[in-house]
């Protein structure tokens, strides 16, 4: 049975109708060409726009990065350090990661660097399992970032244009699982208004403004210390939220779009999602 097409390449399509624009679908819809009827050929690939500079796309890619940046910046973030692959041997990138083990007693997630959607993500509680799970990455040539484990009460995700907010839900995880990661089974709830947005909107702009990204998804965590930044995504995905709000969905990636082709020069049709 072939599959259903990504809300992605569907909201493109419905854009391109609504505006004249002729679409090309190539590579099973990974790649998409545009050809704008008076801005010309405009590309995109996997889920990025093409709205974000080539170096906002690169940090927004590299946790370890982020994070550093959001530091320098003063954004509340979970800190992420980075082992580079391999070796992985003694002193150097395995003292370090033994070093962080031993400040966090409730142990390390264990990430790829680059990774996104929870792939690959593990929680190491002793010396073993972390050496296990960074061996792992190594073999698959991925760069490691270590995280503290902690105690998340809430995760927000945040999607922003140009420091407006067009979508803000909540991932709520299913009982037996640690993470909020959608494709790990968490249910994506609107956020529509209330104290609770209002905050994770404002720490997710200061965030994006700190590596200066026009579109993304931000993932904000509540803490007993407060709200803090987990992650910042330049790859929009919305199809899990999709699959219940489709117009919503539609909506963000259109205010996108519009901003892509040089319209909209307000988000006001998507600031209530």
């Amino acid at each position: 049975m072939p599959r259903s097409p990504r809300i992605f390449v569907d909201a493109v399509r419905r854009y391109c109708t609504e505006h004249g624009i002729a679409l090309d679908v190539r590579a099973d819809g990974w790649l998409l060409v545009l050809d704008h009827p008076s801005a010309g050929r405009h590309l995109i690939f996997g889920y990025d726009l093409g709205l974000n500079s080539a170096v906002a796309h690169r940090l927004a890619g590299d946790k370890a990065a982020t994070a550093e940046l959001l530091a320098l910046s003063n954004v509340p973030r979970v800190p992420h350090v980075l082992l580079m692959r391999p070796p992985f041997g003694p002193g150097g990138a395995r003292e370090a990661a033994l070093s962080l083990l031993g400040a966090h007693p409730g142990g390390l997630v264990v990430k790829p660097n680059a990774g996104t959607s929870g792939r690959d993500v593990t929680r190491a509680r002793d010396r073993h399992a972390l050496e296990q799970a960074v061996d792992a990455l190594f073999t698959k040539d991925c760069d490691v970032a270590l995280s503290p484990f902690l105690d998340i009460d809430d995760e927000v995700r945040v999607v922003l244009l140009d420091g407006d907010a067009l979508v803000v839900y909540v991932k709520q995880r299913q009982r037996s699982e640690w993470r909020h990661n959608l494709d790990a089974g968490a249910t994506p709830v609107l956020l529509d208004s209330g104290a609770v947005r209002e905050s994770c909107v404002a720490l997710a702009a200061a965030a994006a403004q700190a590596i200066g990204i026009r579109f993304a998804s931000v993932d904000v965590v509540r803490l007993r210390e407060g709200w803090q930044v987990l992650e910042i995504n330049s790859g929009v995905v919305m199809e899990a939220l999709g699959r219940a709000h489709p117009d919503r969905v539609h909506a963000a990636y259109g205010a996108a779009l519009d901003r892509v082709f040089g319209g909209g020069s307000n988000v006001s049709p998507c600031s209530n999602l």
